[in-house]
């Protein structure tokens, strides 16, 4: 049975989501209002990520940053070209260095499985990582100068394998697929508190990697013009077909003014709306992502699978008791949660058109992220959509509304006043305040969320 209350709740929210983002479209612009929208689905996919991990399981990650910025680096190695000059001063030594790291790891894993637990053992994986470490910076530390010298105020680094930038983000997946992988090995095992620590650390430590190594991803200078799968408006605004098409759309305002006045607003016209178009085709291929997204976290927690990874949360000692691989179907689920992450940074880096390592803070891409979760309710892949949008567009609209209504409550001071310059400077602040408040008042009415997770039961029972 549909939990009509809950069907209801969620047509009244989104309609008033929608209602919001015409006010902001005829208030502000639709540039705006489109901007907004785009980034309020890279949140809402980048939400249903966190809440296939925490809804479905009860695994609390907070190294969302980490993973997004993973789907980062995946947009620029896929879609930046090679730069031929870097290879040549050092790609075979960098590829020496990364096959002996590969090696020295495997040789590892292979003592480690072969021999049991005591000296010999503490001894063989020493032998192998000591010298192995020392061999492995011979060759990757004059490797990666090398590539780091050639134009570093243009390039200096590898680049990429210059393909469109919609296959980075299946590869942004399978790079945050992997890492979650690495990460699931080593930290599942713990405690949940133990959990949220190490995952922040392993994604601290994955900023830390993509900020330092230039020969990568060109660390704190940035990789900017990255290749669109949209349009250029500067192409729209020379296309014959799109001119005439804005000239059609705006034929009335146009025809009311002479004919001198014609050209120059036509003209501003077509600029305004290239733009929008842009925006547009951003919306229509996210949308087309978040709603596949969507109806395969929905199949999967009506499914089987879903019933038994809601039942591990609920109660994980009765579900090993039945046989169930506990932590097997957590590193499951933490993968799969961790490469809709990926996707998502992938897509942002898409719409920037760029990579800035220094931009990624956990108050962006793990904060606003679980309150996300938690204001639109845990365990509901709905919920974690509503919220992505509410949450994305209360952070972005709380400062100009912040400094609108401080502005308009100290208009009957005088300018000089100093109450109302300290009030008008911190006006811009309003942002945490009122992101505090939303959640604070959420949880103190709904505290399962806006949208509840809904928990289907056979007839009988």
């Amino acid at each position: 049975m549909i939990d009509i209350n809950n069907s209801l709740r969620a047509i009244i929210s989104f309609s008033v989501i929608a209602l919001l983002f015409v006010v902001i479209g005829t208030v502000q612009s639709w540039s705006v209002a489109l901007t907004i929208f785009n980034l309020g689905i890279i949140s809402a996919i980048m939400a249903l990520g966190v809440n296939i991990q925490w809804g479905y399981a009860g695994l609390f990650n907070v190294g969302t940053m980490g993973f997004a910025a993973l789907g980062g680096v995946a947009a620029v190695l896929v879609s930046q070209p090679p730069v031929p000059e870097a290879w040549t001063a050092g790609g075979w030594r960098l590829a020496v260095s990364i096959a002996l790291f590969i090696a020295i790891i495997s040789m590892v894993v292979i003592v480690y499985k072969k021999t049991t637990k005591g000296l010999i053992r503490n001894i063989s994986i020493t032998a192998i990582i000591v010298p192995g470490y020392f061999v492995f910076r011979f060759f990757f530390d004059p490797a990666s100068s090398a590539i780091e010298s050639v134009n570093p105020a243009v390039t200096g680094f590898l680049g990429g394998l210059g393909l469109p930038i919609l296959f980075s983000w299946i590869v942004g997946g399978f790079f945050a697929a992997g890492a979650a992988w690495l990460v699931g090995k080593v930290s599942l095992g713990l405690r949940s508190d133990y959990l949220a620590i190490a995952t922040l650390g392993i994604s601290e430590i994955i900023i830390a990697f993509i900020k330092n190594e230039d020969w990568l991803t060109r660390g704190v200078k940035n990789v900017t013009g990255l290749n669109r799968p949209v349009p250029y408006e500067i192409e729209l605004q020379k296309n014959d077909a799109f001119i005439g098409w804005v000239e059609w759309l705006n034929e009335s305002a146009l025809s009311a003014i002479s004919a001198d006045k014609h050209t120059a607003l036509l003209h501003q016209m077509v600029i305004e709306h290239s733009g929008i178009f842009v925006k547009l085709c951003y919306s229509g291929l996210f949308i087309a992502v978040l709603i596949t997204i969507l109806m395969l976290s929905v199949k999967a927690l009506d499914s089987p699978w879903g019933r038994m990874m809601r039942a591990i949360r609920d109660n994980e000692i009765s579900a090993g008791a039945m046989g169930k691989n506990v932590t097997g179907r957590h590193l499951q689920v933490f993968i799969l949660g961790s490469a809709v992450v990926g996707i998502a940074g992938a897509m942002l880096v898409t719409l920037d058109g760029q990579l800035t390592p220094g931009t990624y803070h956990p108050l962006r891409y793990t904060f606003l992220i679980w309150v996300m979760v938690i204001v639109g309710g845990s365990g509901n892949n709905l919920g974690s959509v509503l919220g992505g949008f509410l949450i994305w567009l209360v952070w972005i609209e709380a400062e100009p509304v912040g400094v609108w209504a401080i502005d308009q409550l100290t208009s009957w001071m005088d300018g000089s006043n100093p109450i109302r310059l300290h009030l008008m400077e911190t006006a811009q602040h309003m942002r945490v305040f009122i992101m505090g408040l939303v959640l604070l008042l959420v949880m103190r009415f709904h505290p399962e969320g806006l949208l509840p997770e809904v928990v289907k039961r056979e007839e009988g029972e």
